[in-house]
């Protein structure tokens, strides 16, 4: 017999969503700071894909395996989820912390590695975390929630770049500014006491009787975990096949985006290139215009909660795509830098969607004692297309895009409209009939 999950106010879903906040500042350093870092060391355009190998990789490996170790994972004290996503964000403030203080290209890609792997440790419970304690008509508010700590988190990371830039003068000996540094600290700080927040406040659903029993039959052993993650693969539901074509589409084209957007911006805005003060406007603005999209994010995500009410979760990112491709079409002509805004607009709306609406769309296909290894799962699908991008689109932006930052922009709109085609084909479960109550609603 299913117990009823006891329905949670607004403020307890933000409560248990507040480490979001702490793993996405750090998301949102490595999107605006990691790749002008690179150029700072001396990295060459073309290298920067291969360089951020380190995130799609490690969320390969580190997601589902977390996941599955996750859902067979119960401490009367600590829990199922929390202890996973806590170590996590205490390797990632270390990371951060250590992170300006690269001397060097292989020192700064290093670190990356470690902290991806600590972002995806503690990222991945999150997912499940949501599931595990939301019931169906309450995980939209609970996914979107962490929409909205996703854009506020990122907002301020790209906004600290140019904060800190206006306050602190200087470079370090391997020519890193030490404007840098601030933002970086700030994460470090963000990371860990955001998480801790979370783990205080928000205690998890005890296993039944049942479920403790089936828990402690399960076989242990270092390959469990792989076996757990391959019969969980071959058992997906079609819904997730589904959305592994539109996240093929997603989340190459998103990865273009962050790599060069900055080179773009230098380009349209700045007739510039990847070197001296212009440059480093360019990765301020860069950040400005992240930021900006970020607010969007955070301002709309609730509101798409309503949209998916109303219509449907699928309508709803079929739209935040067409908006996202749109704005990334017309984004690299642009050479007035007070315009880059109004496309991020449309773009900021769908980040929100890319973020929260895809998992309301798969998560009641996906059996309860195992969403800890699905939503590692559905990372795997986010991160394999990103490791095709990486690979492949270096030889791609020389070969095919005349090594112009603005074409990669324009490239990654076309593959957004094509992830929105490729929307018109998912078929989620049916819940018809079941509302999507916000927090503290009506039982």
């Amino acid at each position: 017999m299913t117990i009823p999950k006891p329905r949670l106010s607004f403020w307890q879903i933000i409560n248990m969503n507040v480490g979001f906040f702490g793993i996405q500042y750090s998301f949102g350093l490595q999107q605006t700071a990691i790749n002008p870092l690179y150029t700072f060391l001396d990295a060459r355009p073309e290298e920067l894909p291969i360089l951020n190998l380190a995130g799609p990789m490690t969320g390969l490996l580190i997601q589902p395996i977390i996941g599955a170790l996750s859902d067979r994972t119960w401490h009367p004290r600590w829990g199922r989820r929390k202890p996973y996503f806590l170590i996590g964000a205490i390797f990632c403030s270390l990371c951060l912390f250590a992170f300006p203080f690269s001397r060097a290209l292989w020192m700064a890609a290093g670190l990356l590695w470690v902290l991806d792997a600590a972002n995806n440790t503690a990222m991945e419970p999150y997912r499940a975390f949501i599931a595990d304690k939301l019931d169906t008509k309450q995980q939209p508010m609970g996914f979107l929630t962490q929409s909205f700590f996703t854009g506020l988190g990122i907002t301020l990371a790209n906004l600290s770049l140019g904060f800190f830039r206006e306050l602190i003068d200087g470079k370090s000996a391997a020519g890193i500014p030490y404007w840098v540094y601030g933002s970086f600290f700030v994460g470090g700080i963000a990371s860990i006491l955001s998480v801790l927040w979370s783990v205080i406040k928000t205690p998890e659903i005890p296993p039944t009787a049942e479920e403790l029993q089936e828990l402690k039959a399960r076989k242990s052993g270092v390959l469990e975990p792989m076996k757990e993650i391959i019969h969980a693969i071959r058992d997906m539901p079609p819904v997730m096949w589904q959305l592994a074509l539109i996240y093929l589409f997603q989340w190459y084209a998103m990865f273009c985006y962050w790599q060069f957007v900055s080179l773009s911006i230098a380009k349209s805005v700045f007739n510039t290139s990847a070197t001296g003060e212009l440059y480093e406007e360019a990765v301020v603005l860069a950040g400005k215009v992240n930021g900006f999209y970020n607010i969007i994010t955070f301002i709309s995500a609730f509101g798409l909660v309503w949209l998916a009410n109303r219509f449907s979760a699928k309508l709803v990112h079929i739209l935040c795509l067409l908006m996202a491709g749109i704005a990334l079409l017309v984004f690299p002509h642009i050479t007035d830098k007070d315009l880059l805004y109004a496309p991020m607009v449309g773009f900021g709306i769908a980040w929100a969607s890319m973020m929260g609406v895809p998992y309301i769309m798969v998560v009641s296909s996906i059996p309860k004692e195992r969403y800890g290894v699905y939503m590692g799962i559905i990372n795997m699908m986010i991160v394999i297309p990103m490791i095709l991008q990486t690979l492949s689109f270096g030889w791609v932006y020389k070969t095919f895009l005349g090594s112009d930052p603005g074409k990669a922009i324009s490239f990654a709109g076309t593959l957004l409209l094509l992830a929105a085609l490729a929307t018109i084909r998912i078929k989620p479960k049916n819940v018809a009939g079941e509302k999507i109550i916000p927090a503290g609603g009506a039982h």
